[in-house]
């Protein structure tokens, strides 16, 4: 099913993973918010890490998240984020578990699509 609204054309599964991802960064008061869809249809959702020891964007925890899950593949990626692109190390990170065609959805905080991308 593919939704035509102010999001553009996209999918039921890709409208649901920019609203996981903007619950994550609201609940948790992050800058960022990302979900991930791997090639079982499961959800990863994650926000920005800030540790003193340790960094992460929302996009690179979501990924791990997936792969220590026994992710094989993306089909999706999706960041809420003030940013305007996402940054080139989020979209190595789908890359590299999803291949370079994987669509990676940026959208603002108030969940409008802002770009859609490819990881590659």
């Amino acid at each position: 099913m593919t939704l035509s609204s102010e999001h553009g054309d996209l999918g039921a599964e890709d409208l649901k993973i920019i609203t996981l991802a903007r619950s994550a960064r609201a609940r948790n008061g992050v800058p960022e918010g990302a979900a991930v869809r791997d090639e079982t249809g499961r959800t990863y959702v994650a926000g920005t890490v800030e540790l003193e020891s340790l960094k992460l964007s929302a996009l690179r925890t979501a990924v791990a998240m997936a792969v220590a899950s026994g992710a094989q593949s993306l089909e999706a990626a999706a960041v809420v984020s003030n940013a305007e692109a996402a940054s080139d190390e989020d979209r190595a990170a789908v890359r590299d578990l999803g291949g370079p065609e994987t669509p990676v959805l940026l959208a603002g905080p108030d969940g409008q699509l802002r770009v859609a991308v490819t990881a590659g």
